[in-house]
């Protein structure tokens, strides 16, 4: 084993799925039904599956969800305060009290993993690509992005009622001569801990997974949850099909 390899191999890591219970576009989504199963299990079993993890956690509020939680193996050691629980509180304040509270019970973490609850579309295998990256590359964060379907510089505004290029020079260009921008997929993010306390940011200093709009899907309505489902259902189909 190499000095890189024994370095990796001795790395605490732990998974957090973010999980709270108020949801006002979705009612209880994060454990609404999803092909037969609570969405949540869907990031709890594939955590698990990866093998990467001393912990999977999932940091919620709600005694429901966590219940649900520990059916599908997730511990919940504590639920959330009231202060990262609000409209208010962000997600990174979320991360960090559940860091403070192992730390009170004496553990501590070198690589962390913030997984979404509603993110069924997420493979062990991508997981374990993003792990790789962050152990192989110099970088503090990994997480997975996808190009935009439609180039965004060829947008339109609304002005006066008349639509309007965002910016004419590029609106005139061939959508293959406009650079490629991407986007956050909205799934997971891996972190060095120890960068993510200081600088409590999702892209400090962050390399990209790059993977294809079948593997993301934003769900924020009941359509984009039947898209999920129906992505998820093609996915399954194809893997069974190799």
């Amino acid at each position: 084993m190499n000095h890189r390899e024994s370095e990796n191999h001795n790395q605490k890591t732990i998974a957090i799925i973010t999980a709270r219970g108020g949801s006002k576009r979705i009612p209880r989504k994060n454990i609404r039904d999803f092909c037969g199963k609570p969405i949540i299990a869907y990031s709890i079993q594939t955590a698990r599956d990866s093998g990467l993890f001393d912990l999977v956690m999932v940091s919620t509020d709600d005694e429901e969800i966590a219940t649900i939680a520990r059916e599908y193996g997730a511990e919940v050691p504590f639920l959330r305060s009231s202060r990262t629980s609000d409209d208010q509180s962000t997600t990174e304040d979320a991360l960090l009290e559940v860091l403070d509270r192992y730390e009170e019970l004496g553990l501590r973490f070198d690589i962390m993993c913030n997984l979404y609850p509603t993110a069924p579309l997420i493979t062990a295998d991508r997981l374990r690509e993003a792990y790789e990256l962050l152990m192989s590359e110099e970088c503090n964060t990994v997480f997975p992005v996808v190009q935009f379907s439609f180039p965004p510089q060829r947008g339109l505004i609304m002005k006066d009622g008349y639509v309007l290029p965002v910016k004419h020079a590029d609106y005139m260009k061939r959508s293959q001569d406009l650079c490629p921008i991407l986007h956050d997929s909205g799934q997971f993010y891996f972190f060095r801990t120890e960068s993510f306390r200081k600088t409590g940011s999702s892209v400090d200093k962050a390399k990209p997974i790059i993977v294809s709009e079948m593997e993301v899907q934003d769900i924020d309505t009941l359509t984009d949850w039947k898209l999920a489902e129906l992505k998820y259902q093609m996915l399954k189909s194809a893997e069974l099909q190799k």
